[in-house]
């Protein structure tokens, strides 16, 4: 009687995710293992036909996949192994991903490349409501050329800034990167995809006003460079008045049309204007205000220059920079859109998710 031969193992195939798999998440790779063998060949293909991009590992015991996943795609497998018992095994079959009920565009400022102030926030929108904001946070990373603590807080359900708790240093590069494709936004909405951004922090400029003493002064690295007469908001009416806090520049306009049916005028046009807030705060030329810039405050809220003045300031400011307002009766606005300043730092960190 001859020894019965040892039988070897036959190879063993096995997908995640799974044959038949539904509403499987776009950001897990595909993998395709074998057990007892090897992986001769692996294919996985979309509705279209089209290979999605993989590779094998040294022993090729495992396949997995490098592409990102669509929403709302059928993926269809074929991969042969051989096993120890010399013989092939097949698999294939499908599987389904996840349907977005919604799919929400984000975007992130500033822009690529951008050279902005000290006081910038980052801010990413967002066309939908976000109700998973912890996740949604998790995702989104800050690398700086020079440590900066700061925190993200949120502004509403749609916008989501990050601000650091002084000053950005001057100088420096900010990456940002929101890797928000394939996170379930809430209700089953997700972001159409990734964004992300590189840019600059400039020099320290920093504007401060105290309103009462008609002067706007401007700092560089700490060191007053600059005073400009003004006239900020009328003292006398507190709606009017110039209201305290730490602003930004949001935009520069060389030329702008101020409209306040309110206070009764319309279509006046004003050059070299930096807006401050969307309160309707500007810091603009007024020359038909040059008899009382530097000596009276009596503008509706905006900070008055001479024209000489306002066109050297605005060829001076980046979108970013902090401008200071004290002196005051007038709080700061709270439903500004750039309100990130406006706040202590502790405050500013209790609008965090995280």
């Amino acid at each position: 009687g001859g020894q019965p031969t040892e039988s070897k193992p036959v190879a063993k195939l096995t997908a995640e995710p799974a044959v038949d798999a539904k509403d499987v998440p776009v950001r897990r790779p595909i993998t395709v293992r074998v057990a007892d063998g090897a992986l001769t060949y692996v294919k996985v293909t979309n509705a279209d036909g089209k290979a999605v991009a993989g590779s094998f590992n040294a022993d090729r015991t495992v396949w997995t996949s490098s592409d990102v996943l669509g929403y709302g795609k059928t993926y269809t497998y074929a991969a042969t192994a051989t096993g120890a018992d010399g013989k092939p095994a097949q698999l294939s079959g499908s599987f389904s991903t996840l349907t977005p009920s919604q799919q929400i565009r984000v975007t992130v400022n500033p822009a690529d490349n951008a050279e902005v102030g000290v006081g910038m926030p980052v801010s990413v929108k967002f066309t939908g409501d976000v109700a998973n904001k912890a996740e949604v946070e998790k995702a989104l990373a800050i690398e700086t050329s020079k440590h900066v603590e700061g925190s993200w807080g949120w502004l509403s359900d749609r916008q989501v800034d990050f601000r650091p708790k002084e000053y950005w240093p001057a100088n420096i590069q900010v990456n940002v990167g929101a890797k928000l494709y394939g996170i379930d936004l809430g209700g089953g909405a997700y972001a159409r995809a990734d964004v992300s951004t590189k840019f600059k922090i400039g020099r320290n400029q920093v504007v401060k006003i105290h309103t009462t003493d008609h002067l706007m002064h401007v700092y560089r690295g700490g060191a007053k460079v600059k005073s400009y007469p003004c006239s900020n908001g009328l003292d006398a009416d507190v709606n009017r008045n110039t209201p305290n806090g730490t602003f930004v520049v949001m935009s520069k306009e060389p030329s702008a049309i101020f409209d306040n049916a309110r206070y009764g005028y319309t279509n006046v046009n004003k050059k070299w204007a930096c807006r401050i807030s969307n309160h309707g705060e500007f810091i603009h030329e007024n020359q038909d205000n040059a008899a009382n810039i530097g000596k009276v405050n009596t503008s509706h809220g905006c900070v008055n220059l001479l024209e000489a003045d306002a066109k050297n300031f605005f060829d001076s400011a980046l979108i970013g920079d902090p401008v200071e307002i004290t002196g005051s009766r007038l709080g700061g606005p709270v439903n500004s859109d750039v309100m990130d300043w406006l706040v202590s730092w502790s405050a500013w960190q209790a609008k965090s998710a995280v």
